[in-house]
């Protein structure tokens, strides 16, 4: 089994930033892939930032692209998302996401999310 633990989100005004963090534990071989993604309440779950991890390549939602960056720490399991420039369209919950290699097979796995508020 693993598990995602996510932190970092709150308030922030517009303007500010915020860094979200998200780590794995459990049986992990490897993790092919990480990403962040958010939801605001009436709409669905969008991609925020990808991080595939064998190459490097980054994707970003061209809504947050030059405000947004996606980092990891492979020692850690860890992947994180500093935000910078937030705008109130920025507001909701934002999941991290990881594609995790183990036992030869690969699975995907959420965070439980963590709210992301934009206002002054």
């Amino acid at each position: 089994q693993v598990q995602l633990v996510e932190s970092g989100g709150g308030l922030v005004q517009p303007g500010g930033s915020l860094r979200l963090s998200c780590a794995a534990s459990g049986s992990i071989l490897s993790i092919a892939t990480m990403g962040w993604y958010r939801q605001a309440p009436g709409k669905q779950r969008e991609l925020v930032a990808t991080l595939t991890t064998g190459s490097g390549r980054t994707n970003f939602a061209d809504s947050v692209k030059g405000r947004f960056a996606i980092s990891r720490d492979n020692a850690k399991n860890t992947v994180y998302l500093q935000m910078n420039r937030l705008k109130p369209e920025d507001a909701a919950v934002y999941y991290c996401k990881m594609d995790v290699v183990s036992g030869g097979l690969m699975y995907p796995y959420w965070g439980q999310g963590t709210q992301v508020t934009v206002s002054s």
